[in-house]
């Protein structure tokens, strides 16, 4: 989320979240400059693949602030996508660390009268004096990429999306956009391209729908790593071994080179513990079967702390909420007994896997088919 705008008139917006660095920085420099008013704003853009290139994008910079406006008044300075303010090369080259320390020097003594400097780039180094001279001559606003190792990325996520859509003009249900988070995943830049999809396909209508977003959202990478969990869950045996066909063959085809088939199998557990949690609480009154997704998440945030294991790696509230509403149906697929034996089914493969010659499509196939059975089973 943009922090509001600071009347000091030196900022440096910064970090690895690109996209929110660009979206901020744009609507900064554009406020900036309706106030000052007038025409003689200048953009330096600061991208630099070696020390020389940074060092005339600085001096460049330098000619910026010192060249008052033709007609007087006042002048708004974008240092635009510094490439140079962290750990790289560049940034590490002698000559690039004494101009940066210069330019700070040249910053604490500069009289501001009439004239705001931007800085927008990437992750910074926070022991430079650089950055520390921002921080206490004017302001830094840092954004940090979206993780799925965040605990809150989802609600950070949806809070964009629901933002984009409202810009937008339109409106969109929780459970639409839980789905819309889901498949995208902690991509603030997919997340927009993908809302600006959907205003375009909704038209006249003004709300996006849970069947718009299943229709016309891509499943970005982090969607996909959940499609064999989610077909296990469905308890469908065709599905099943049609996504574990697809995933064997993007590993041995060597598509994505972080996927292994022990991977699937640990993706595959994490599924059935998330299963069993959710059975186990469902069958302690804790969790109730809820028919909407905001029933349902209202219930997990009162869950007491201390009935659920503190290792996030067990804690099934680690999870999206919208995956585990989807999971919670689930479970009635399994009945408690199955999925307890599903985990030892599994750790056997995992054995197997490890230690023997066993071809491992064939470990992993025959894991699933004695998991699911030959058809989907209903239980309590």
């Amino acid at each position: 989320m943009a922090a509001p705008a600071s009347s000091a008139p030196l900022k440096l917006v910064c970090g690895d979240d690109e996209f929110s660095v660009k979206q901020r920085a744009r609507q900064l420099y554009e406020q900036w400059c309706a106030e000052a008013g007038g025409m003689d704003h200048e953009v330096v853009e600061a991208g630099a693949g070696n020390s020389e290139e940074a060092l005339r994008r600085l001096s460049k910079l330098h000619e910026a602030l010192q060249t008052l406006p033709f007609f007087g008044g006042a002048k708004v300075v974008w240092f635009k996508d510094c490439t140079f303010l962290g750990e790289d090369r560049t940034a590490s080259s002698a000559a690039v660390t004494a101009a940066l320390g210069s330019l700070a020097e040249t910053l604490k003594t500069f009289r501001w009268d009439g004239v705001r400097l931007l800085i927008s780039g990437g992750k910074p180094d926070k022991r430079r004096s650089f950055f520390k001279t921002i921080e206490k001559t004017g302001s830094v606003e840092l954004f940090a990429a979206l993780s799925a190792d965040d605990r809150d990325w989802s609600a950070h996520a949806e809070s964009e999306a629901m933002r984009l859509v409202q810009t937008g003009g339109k409106s969109i249900g929780a459970e639409a956009v839980a789905e819309l988070v889901t498949r995208v995943g902690p991509n603030l830049r997919a997340l927009a391209s993908e809302v600006e999809k959907l205003l375009l396909y909704v038209g006249d209508r003004s709300e996006i729908t849970l069947d718009d977003v299943q229709i016309l959202t891509t499943k970005q990478k982090l969607a996909q790593a959940f499609a064999l969990g989610e077909a296990l869950g469905e308890r469908n045996l065709g599905k099943l071994m049609r996504v574990l066909d697809q995933e064997l063959w993007e590993i041995r085809a060597g598509i994505d080179r972080k996927k292994s088939e022990i991977g699937l199998l640990y993706g595959l557990l994490t599924k059935i513990r998330a299963l069993l949690m959710l059975k186990d609480l469902r069958i302690r009154g804790i969790l109730k079967p809820a028919r909407d997704y905001n029933s349902f998440k209202s219930q997990l945030d009162r869950i007491p702390p201390a009935a659920l294991p503190e290792d996030r790696r067990f804690n099934p509230l680690a999870s999206h909420p919208f995956v585990l509403f989807q999971a919670m149906r689930q479970t009635d697929n399994y009945e408690l007994p199955e999925l307890i034996r599903a985990m030892s089914v599994l750790l056997q493969a995992n054995v197997q896997l490890v230690s023997s010659s066993l071809d491992e499509a064939m470990v992993l196939q025959k894991a699933l088919i004695d998991i699911v059975g030959l058809g989907p089973r209903k239980g309590g």
